[in-house]
């Protein structure tokens, strides 16, 4: 049952693009963040293959399972749900760990939660800072994704304001470091580059920041494409390419869009603090711009720490444990894996289920056929 004390335990498992999160969360307390990566697989290729992902998914879940358990120091049997990405992500990928989620939570009698990615990373700042303002607004920032999301309830809604059109950020770091042959992922090494150059050396486009433009989406691909003419006149002319000052006034144009629209989503709903989570929330500029400008509007800015950030199993388990404290509806055993599942769905409940008390039917069922597989 679940500790009063503590709220839920949870156990998370995120497989959407190439890290094998399993992560443990009793409430709003993180016990165990084991993560199994395949970037390294990935770096010839230039990006993420997802056969390559979804086959190392395979082979890390149950050892990166059996490792969060031990580091949590808890038994399986001690779990009050199950909870996994169900989507957005790659197909594939994402199918490897709802099966994984759907055999734990069987065998062992759990109710399974199947929850939305980008949800999820929002969620995760409750390990770090405590529960959720109501509503919380969230830019999130990833290679897949740049959303600003209003999220009066983090279980049940989430409200798109804006997102990218085309290049997510990560993915425009990543574009950038490919045509300065900094290797993959981009987003590490060009911050670490940004260090050692000059943010106003060259001035770059800033995307959709016009009159007419849309006031919270973004859009990263001309940017991308500016950048990469630069660089080709450069080399054509035979000049040499000042690779630390194109990182830093590249990474300077993305988080100038980023932080300047988020403020201002905080300021037109009446929202006096900002969520930041992705992978790319790891970016120091980001962070240290994002801080500047928060301060300077009164707004409180809220970002976990790095690890956190990138996708990892905690973040799922700290959605699936809210799930479970607001008695917010199980899934059904055809759950399935959806790559475009929209932030609107937070989670994936059973259709058929009509009451609180549903988790408890569902224990129920897992009593009659599978009470000694985990005893």
């Amino acid at each position: 049952m679940a500790d009063s004390r503590g709220g839920p335990l949870v156990l998370g498992i995120e497989t959407s693009c190439d890290e094998t999160g399993v992560g443990v969360v009793r409430g709003h307390t993180l016990l165990a963040d084991a993560v199994a990566s395949s970037v390294d697989e990935h770096a010839r290729f230039g990006g993420v293959v997802p056969e390559v992902a979804s086959r190392a998914h395979l082979e890390a879940m149950v050892p990166t399972i059996q490792r969060a358990l031990k580091d949590a120091g808890v038994a399986a049997s001690d779990l009050d749900g199950i909870a996994v990405t169900a989507g957005p992500g790659l197909a594939g990928a994402l199918l490897v760990g709802v099966s994984a989620a759907k055999a734990y939570a069987y065998a062992l009698g759990k109710p399974l939660y199947g929850v939305n990615h980008l949800a999820s990373h929002i969620c995760v700042d409750q390990l770090e800072h405590g529960p959720l303002p109501e509503p919380t607004m969230a830019l999130l920032v990833s290679g897949g994704h740049s959303s600003l999301l209003l999220a009066p309830d983090i279980t049940s809604d989430v409200r798109p304001l804006g997102a990218t059109i085309d290049d997510a950020a990560g993915e425009a770091f990543d574009k950038v470091a490919r045509v300065l042959h900094l290797g993959f992922p981009g987003g590490p090494v060009i911050d670490r580059m940004a260090r050692e150059g000059d943010p106003d050396a060259i001035r770059f486009p800033r995307g959709l920041t016009g009159p007419r433009d849309p006031l919270y989406d973004f859009s990263f691909s001309g940017l991308k494409t500016a950048v990469a003419r630069w660089i080709e006149a450069k080399r054509a002319a035979g000049e040499q390419v000042p690779v630390a000052d194109v990182s830093a006034s590249f990474q300077e144009a993305v988080v100038d869009v980023l932080t300047r629209k988020a403020v201002r989503a905080c300021k037109d709903n009446g929202v006096d603090h900002l969520m930041i989570g992705g992978g790319v929330a790891a970016n120091s500029r980001l962070r240290a711009m994002a801080e500047r400008r928060c301060e300077d509007a009164g707004i409180r800015l809220r970002v976990p720490r790095p690890k956190l950030c990138t996708d990892n199993g905690a973040m799922v388990a700290a959605l699936g444990a809210e799930m479970v404290a607001r008695n917010r509806p199980a899934s059904a055993w055809d759950l399935s894996a959806d790559s475009s599942l929209p932030v609107t769905e937070t989670h994936v409940p059973d259709p058929h289920a009509h009451t609180h008390g549903h988790a408890h039917d569902h224990d129920h069922f897992h009593e009659l056929s599978k009470d000694n597989l985990y005893s």
